[in-house]
């Protein structure tokens, strides 16, 4: 194969920042038309708790819709449904009064046969604004470590390459979940970081060969440009198989694991797809366009 990654780095970082202003301008339109730049969920917004007991141990599929269609009859669009133990599921849902929840339960009751209610929580604004600086904080961590773990292991260069490609899945995982009005909430950062892994671990084994290459070919005298191209199409197939033996799985999950799990499973599939490009596309071009402007790249032994 021979193809030049390196030589279109300007088409790469078209595609890339096309996609990240198709994400900047959606979130600039939900603010303007609906008051917010994402679909926060209630983990972040604040929010009704619900823990329920049945008599009998639910079926999921079966329970979780109608007990859904239930909650929509009272005008409450927005809810998360999921078990909770053998015999108990709980319900979250946006603020609602308390004849109105005594209302759902009722109606639970009539459905399913007697329900009782364990525990029933109100999450204020306060402890979503909480969680949003948790997760800022939690994201921002995990950058730092990055840099210095790809520093000590390589150059800062390659840790500065590793973190705009991280920096790249995250911006386009969460422009494209504001342009598809995904429901945003704690599993959501989760993903996030989940995506982050799993992108700088793709990274990490390109850069692996990248050095390698270096030091093996240097009495060749071939160009940084070279040998960086080279290892990048050395890695390709590996890569490739590894991206679709994880996306065969979250593809499986997001058709067929149920609607709690499609938010997640559909950030999970925005976020690897993008950082598998970013890998090749972003992040080893940067390396090259970095070293073109400061200077010969040292190796580590």
């Amino acid at each position: 194969m021979n193809f030049d990654i390196i030589g279109k780095y300007r088409l790469w970082f078209l595609i890339s920042g096309l996609v990240i202003l198709l994400g900047i301008c959606s979130m600039l339109f939900n603010y303007f038309s609906r008051g917010k730049i994402l679909n926060f969920g209630i983990d972040f917004t604040g929010g009704t708790v619900l823990t329920l007991r049945f008599e009998n141990q639910p079926n999921i599929g079966d329970h979780i819709g109608k007990i859904r269609n239930i909650i929509q009859k009272y005008g409450i669009n927005e809810s998360f449904i999921q078990l909770a133990g053998q015999k108990d599921i709980t319900i979250r849902t946006e603020p609602i009064e308390n004849d109105v929840r005594a209302k759902i339960v009722d109606d639970i009751s009539k459905e399913f046969g007697n329900v009782e209610l364990l525990e029933a929580d109100t999450i204020g604004p306060s402890i979503g604004k909480e969680l949003r600086g948790q997760a800022f904080w939690a994201l921002l961590v995990a950058t730092v470590l990055i840099l210095v773990y790809v520093s000590f292991r390589f150059e800062f260069k390659y840790a500065v390459a590793a973190i705009v490609a991280l920096w790249h899945d995250a911006l386009v995982t969460v422009g494209l979940i504001s342009f598809l009005w995904r429901s945003v909430d704690s599993a959501f950062v989760a993903a996030i970081l989940t995506i982050l892994g799993y992108s700088i671990n793709d990274t990490i084994v390109i850069f692996d060969r990248i050095r390698e290459n270096l030091i093996k070919e240097r009495k060749e005298k071939k160009s940084f440009t070279a040998i960086i191209n080279e290892s990048i199409i050395q890695t390709m197939a590996r890569s490739i198989n590894t991206a679709l033996t994880v996306l065969f799985v979250v593809i499986a999950i997001l058709l067929f694991g149920g609607s709690t799990l499609k938010d997640f499973m559909l950030t999970l599939f925005i976020g690897f797809v993008s950082g598998i490009y970013s890998s090749i596309f972003i992040a080893s071009p940067l390396l090259v366009l970095m070293e073109k402007r400061f200077g010969t790249e040292k190796i580590r032994k």
